[in-house]
């Protein structure tokens, strides 16, 4: 059962992210066997994997099955490229895309073994931001912000618009690698923008870290083989607050803003370390011993930071849960698996693309070649080992979802298996889109919003008891 209460005061927070009075709910959910669990943000999603690490607030209206016309609220075409994760703000729905007049090569499922790279186009290309409202599919604008030649080339499975936007209810920020910064207001204007010197990125296979925003700022990494940097600017201006140059190569990991107890502090991964800043920049600690790719993004859970970096190259594909209050270097010493700092690691267990979820008691990590497992989030403890999701499926890019006591993964295909939580690993369904999906979805109250190569979805249970009902 799910109660709502009154709306909270003004200028409240989510993870950071300034919301508006009118969209925040709190949200009790009263679990039987498990005692009470609080969450809150009901209705917004606004930025990658929403305000709670892809978990979001039970709604009896969230779907558990669809396909392309079942449960299927609307579907808005999107022109041009983008695998962007949509992002939510009361009825604005925000995705980025780049719009090519002779297109670009078609992606394909599956892992490319060491990558197709498209040479740089002679093609002008268009960097777009579009509204959709929610409520209708209706697209409410379309703004572009660039207009010129891609200065880079791309994996053919990457776009020029990879990076998820972020938003504070008031303006969409969109951060699109090699081009630059962009602030929009809701009625599409752009306030300021911030050009960025072009960088190398690993084999031509481009950018895709996202940005991210806490207390009136924004933070952005951009990891390449020119010159790696970490960096703070004023959301209302673009001002640039401060910038540390990285020790670092290329990586795809969206930063984190960490709060607990002691402070906030800004953690960063990559190939070489793990990094954590001060929210003035200042280094705080850091760990060495990740794969050569870092992709997954960090958060929090159970007063624990969890770190995952899995190249499937690699023999090393860690994972770490992080205890707050580090400082200096905590990289396990030779042979170990804890210290002061590290309450648990896991050599082995840490996927490619996907980020991994905690959803109750369980770290759930989804691997791409298919392959599901659970663990104990607050010691290691192995609950379960890797369990084939689907013979057929050709990979997963896409980062595991949660509500209503059920588990989401989309693969490459555009198929969602529904997953049963739990110390018993089952597949309870499956829902097919039909088409190429590597974006993680987003979960607005009681709509699941999924992007596929061409199209948006909203997807409720149309079919299911009314709200408040079970």
């Amino acid at each position: 059962m799910s109660v709502r209460l009154p709306t909270a005061p003004p200028k409240r927070t989510i993870s950071g992210v300034l919301m508006r009075p009118s969209l925040i709910r709190v949200i009790v959910v009263l679990a039987c066997s498990a005692g009470v669990r609080v969450m809150a943000g009901g209705s917004d999603w606004p930025q990658f994997r929403g305000p709670d690490a892809g978990v979001a607030t039970d709604n009896p209206r969230l779907p558990a099955t669809w396909d392309s016309t079942r449960n299927v609220v609307w579907t808005t075409e999107i022109p041009g490229v983008g695998w962007s994760s949509p992002i939510v703000s009361g009825d604005h729905v925000f995705v980025t895309a780049v719009v090519t007049a002779d297109g670009e090569p078609k992606a394909k499922p599956g892992l490319y073994n060491g990558g197709v790279v498209t040479t740089t186009s002679t093609t002008e290309h268009r960097w777009m931001v579009y509204d959709v409202s929610l409520a209708t599919g209706k697209m409410r604008w379309q703004r572009e912000v660039r207009r010129a030649l891609p200065k880079l080339p791309k994996h053919q499975k990457n776009s020029y618009a990879s990076e998820t936007p972020v938003t504070d209810g008031t303006r969409v920020y969109a951060y699109f690698g090699g081009v630059g910064l962009f602030a929009l207001n809701f009625e599409g204007q752009v306030l300021w923008s911030k050009e960025f010197a072009d960088v190398k990125f690993r084999n031509g296979w481009g950018s895709g870290a996202s940005p991210v925003l806490h207390g009136g700022r924004l933070y952005l990494v951009c990891d390449n083989d020119d010159q790696s940097f970490a960096g703070a600017f004023d959301a209302e201006t673009g001002r640039e607050l401060w910038r540390v140059n990285r020790i670092e190569g290329t990586n795809w990991s969206t930063p984190f803003v960490w709060e607990h107890d002691q402070r906030a502090e800004l953690v960063t991964t990559g190939s070489d370390k793990v990094r954590s800043y001060d929210l003035n920049g200042t280094l705080l600690w850091e760990l060495a011993g990740m794969s050569t790719i870092t992709i997954p993004t960090p958060f929090a859970r159970h007063g624990l930071l969890f770190i995952s970096s899995g190249y499937v190259g690699d023999q090393q594909r860690p994972t770490y849960a992080i205890k707050p209050g580090a400082s200096g270097d905590i990289s396990l010493a030779p042979g170990a698996t804890t210290n002061a700092y590290v309450a648990w690691s896991n050599p082995t267990l840490a996927s490619y693309n996907p980020t991994p979820l905690v959803y109750g008691d369980y770290l759930y990590t989804l691997l791409d070649r298919g392959f599901f497992t659970a663990h104990d989030a607050r010691t290691g403890r192995e609950i379960y080992g890797r369990q084939r999701i689907a013979p057929d499926a050709s990979g997963f890019s896409s980062s595991p979802w949660a509500y209503n006591d059920k588990i989401f993964v989309l693969s490459e295909d555009g198929d969602t298996y529904v997953l049963q939580p739990g110390p018993e690993f089952k597949v309870l369904g499956k829902n097919s889109l039909g088409e190429m999906a590597l974006a993680t979805p987003a979960v607005s109250d009681d709509s699941l919003i999924i992007r596929t190569a061409s199209k948006l979805y909203r997807i409720s249970d149309r079919e299911g008891p009314t709200p408040g009902q079970r």
